[in-house]
């Protein structure tokens, strides 16, 4: 059974790519960790804050990859540690924003465990196109068009 689309209206011309998008972030995965919180700090600035106690800015990576926000940590084992008991988890993690055309990282801070992320989208330009409409002048009809004889064989 094929699935109806949200973009399947003969009026949302050239949306495909946002179907692609929203299968992107559904096939995601919905682990919990780490754990963020977005915020809008400006009319045009967004932050992304993840909580990466643990980790050390060598430890953590922020990268744009085809229009996503990635953001990997992977902490270092350190073999002369012995422990007696270990209650805090070493894991690494992927946690993955998709970002809207025109959004742009501005830094990436980490303090007291907090990774800030800062991004800015900017106001678009309205513009407006007048496309001229030409008038008087014939558009050739398949009737004016070259004809081929054809014959049939009976």
């Amino acid at each position: 059974m094929s699935r109806m689309s949200v973009f399947s209206s003969p009026l949302l011309l050239g949306f495909d790519h946002f179907e692609r998008t929203l299968d992107r972030i559904s096939k995601s995965t919905a682990d919990g960790y780490p754990p963020y919180n977005i915020e809008q700090t400006t009319a045009a600035g967004l932050r992304i804050t993840l909580a990466v106690a643990g980790f050390s800015s060598d430890e953590l990576s922020v990268q744009i990859e085809d229009n996503q926000l990635v953001i990997r940590g992977r902490q270092s084992e350190e073999d002369d540690r012995v422990y007696l008991h270990r209650g805090i988890a070493a894991r690494q993690f992927q946690r993955t924003f998709v970002l809207a055309e025109g959004i742009e990282v501005e830094s990436a801070d980490l303090d007291n465990g907090l990774l800030h992320i800062d991004l800015r989208r900017p106001m678009p330009e309205v513009k407006v196109q007048t496309i001229q409409i030409n008038a008087g002048r014939t558009i050739p009809s398949s009737s004016t068009a070259k004809k081929l004889d054809v014959e049939r064989a009976d």
